[in-house]
């Protein structure tokens, strides 16, 4: 173990695409993010006819002529886990990126925050949400980009990163478009959560039970200490845990996987030999990741993870939120010498 320091379809132009699922603000969220100064929310059309939320922050232009200019920065897209939607990276992370030069895009898949919801029961698959943030990069980015998924974002990642690589090595067209890099942010690793569910069961057991309680059977929404253990530090002021509770209460009409399906499918394909950087990022007081599920993805990328001191979870939303994002302006910072 390293040592710890989603067949997409193409349309004609000109055909008409019935949408399978109409724009409903009933639907939408009861409890919306108001967008910071600087952000839009806009919509990309996917090529079934749904709409996909984008919060969008463009970058704050340098005045330091010794420092690199941002049009040569890779933009940053953002991609979120369970529960949670585009809103949870502009809360903090979209406006510190930006400022430091960095175009960033945060999506909402399928069914979650403010974007479209598809028919059947689900938001989508690892290969259908994987090929939405292909076809948005693809169609409105000019640069390779480097992406940042958080928890079952991260998994999303890195079937997108197996998919660019094994296709490449095989030499078969693909969708999905090359990528600057990529950062795991307290991500589910690539064999899914069954290791980290079965680890807990038989060290932890009351752990094992308490999040099995909070995300299985969604009593986070409505437990507040218990969304604060599972989330967060034990530090963060419950008014700001209530407010992001409600959030995630609103972000997800549909749960992101089917989880046996998606355990099915897993791991996600190995990775040959290849350009992309990748970071591992995680949590000391993670209650979600441990720390041999972030070993795991440090192996499988071959790379050591880091892990923050005094951070839970929701790295990005926590109250020492600015740990986790300076680590990542530093390697952003290396992968551009």
């Amino acid at each position: 173990m390293a040592s710890l320091l989603c067949f997409q379809i193409t349309f004609p132009s000109k055909m008409t695409v019935k949408p399978l699922a109409v724009l409903n603000k009933a639907h939408k969220m009861r409890v919306p993010f108001k967008l910071k100064q600087g952000q839009n929310r806009l919509f990309h059309q996917l090529p079934s006819g749904l709409n996909m939320e984008v919060i969008e922050q463009k970058s704050v232009k340098n005045k330091d002529p010794d420092e690199k200019s941002s049009e040569k920065r890779p933009p940053l897209v953002f991609v979120h886990g369970s529960y949670h939607a585009a809103w949870c990276w502009a809360e903090h992370w979209l406006p510190f990126f930006s400022a430091s030069g960095f175009d960033c895009y945060a999506v909402s898949f399928l069914g979650q925050g403010e974007s479209d919801a598809p028919a059947g029961g689900v938001a989508g698959s690892l290969q259908t949400h994987a090929g939405d943030v292909a076809d948005f990069i693809q169609k409105s980015l000019s640069l390779p980009p480097v992406l940042l998924g958080h928890s079952f974002g991260g998994l999303i990642i890195q079937y997108y990163i197996a998919r660019i690589r094994n296709e490449k090595i095989l030499e078969v067209e693909t969708p999905y478009p090359e990528l600057a890099g990529a950062a795991l942010v307290c991500s589910v690793p690539p064999s899914g959560n069954s290791g980290l569910v079965w680890r807990y069961l038989f060290t932890k057991p009351i752990a094992a039970f308490k999040v099995t309680r909070s995300l299985a059977a969604k009593a986070f929404q409505s437990d507040l200490s218990l969304c604060k253990e599972t989330f967060f530090s034990s530090t963060m002021e419950d008014n700001l845990v209530l407010r992001y509770q409600e959030l995630m209460k609103e972000s997800s009409r549909l749960p992101l996987f089917d989880l046996r399906k998606l355990n099915a499918s897993l791991p996600v394909p190995s990775v040959p030999k290849s350009s992309i950087d990748v970071l591992v990022l995680g949590a000391k007081d993670d209650f979600i990741v441990d720390v041999e599920g972030l070993g795991e993805t440090g192996t499988f990328y071959g790379v050591s993870p880091v892990c923050i001191e005094g951070v839970a979870h929701d790295i990005m939303l926590d109250c020492s939120w600015e740990k986790g994002a300076v680590v990542i302006l530093s390697w952003l910072h290396d992968l551009s010498r």
